[in-house]
């Protein structure tokens, strides 16, 4: 196989894993605040405490690899989106910190001042994710040194916000069916209706960002001529997201999360597919985009950082099955909780 094409796939991998994995932790942040009593809010803490640092696992992975095969593009991806980076790795930083310090006092203030910056970082940086695909799609200003020339008006296009929703919302939505398959009783019966209301959300803002998509970037269909089968994709897009609320109504939350991890892989397959061959479009000239040729580390380099992967992922799959292993079943509250 080319290795630029195995590096593009493996980077579409890696994005993938965290989308679906950190994404229904990101999920239960946003939805945090719809639980009522204490209680409540530490079991949803409790469903991904023993989780959510794995998942950034495959974030950290992903730049890893990114800076590897793709150093110019490493580059002006930072460069562009420094600013937006930074408050993405703050939101983080201080979501990991709301965790760890909520149960630390018994105070309800001290909980309930956690608890909003638990939702505020988890929101936050889920949008902030969604901005960065959304002006990936619409393109950023290069130069021919590959260097950004924008500033951070150049970022927050209206487009780029719509995404950035659309993002909240599918983690919103992944979360919900995430926490009615690890809770029980009346805490469970009232996530069923997060669920509906979150996958409610979700669809209008999938139509919506389908709909501006379509008219706003052309370009993001142009590889279906030469990628046909790339239409089967699609129609496996619609039936997971049409499966979703089959699944809810008939009382499958397992079959509901399935579908919506792979509405998250499928939606993250379109990207790639939308912007291949490159990995940074220039709106200032498309001769200067980053590709996945121009961009990339020597064939050597590439060769070496691919028997890398080959050792390493392995690890990686198998340290997340483990740790999912272990924590299956409902959560209980216990002396050792958050």
């Amino acid at each position: 196989m080319d290795l630029h094409l195995f590096w593009f796939a493996l980077l579409g991998v890696l994005l993938t894993g965290y989308a679906i994995l950190d994404g229904f932790d990101l999920g239960v942040g946003i939805v945090h605040l719809a639980a009522r009593r204490d209680d409540e809010r530490r079991v949803l803490l409790n469903a991904i405490g023993p989780l959510w640092d794995g998942n950034e696992v495959w974030l950290v992975t992903f730049g890893g690899a990114l800076f590897a095969a793709f150093p110019r593009a490493y580059a002006a991806v930072f460069s562009a989106f420094y600013l937006p980076f930074m408050l993405l790795l703050f939101a983080l930083i201080f979501r990991a910190v709301s965790i760890e310090f909520r149960s630390k006092r018994e105070s309800a203030a001290w909980r309930r001042c956690w608890d909003g910056a638990f939702f505020t970082a988890s929101a936050l940086a889920t949008f902030l994710m969604g901005v960065a695909v959304g002006d990936s799609m619409l393109g950023i200003p290069i130069g021919p040194d590959g260097d950004y020339t924008g500033g951070i008006a150049e970022l927050l296009r209206p487009y780029a916000l719509l995404v950035g929703i659309l993002a909240v919302a599918t983690f919103a939505m992944h979360g919900s069916i995430y926490l009615h398959l690890k809770t029980e009783g009346k805490l469970q019966r009232r996530i069923h209706g997060w669920m509906w209301r979150t996958f409610g959300f979700f669809l209008v803002a999938y139509m919506l960002v389908t709909v501006v998509t379509l008219v706003t970037v052309p370009d993001a269909t142009r590889n279906f001529t030469r990628l046909p089968w790339a239409w089967v994709v699609v129609l496996l897009n619609i039936l997971a997201v049409a499966n979703i609320p089959r699944a809810i109504s008939k009382g499958k939350p397992l079959g509901a999360f399935v579908s919506s991890s792979c509405t998250i892989a499928v939606l993250v397959f379109l990207f790639g597919v939308a912007l291949f061959p490159n990995l940074l479009v220039s709106s200032s000239n498309p001769a200067w985009s980053l590709t996945i040729t121009n961009a990339a580390s020597s064939e050597k380099t590439l060769r070496i950082m691919r028997m890398i992967a080959f050792l390493g992922m392995p690890f990686v799959a198998a340290y997340t099955a483990v740790v999912y292993w272990v924590f299956r079943g409902k959560v209980k509250l216990g002396t050792s909780s958050y």
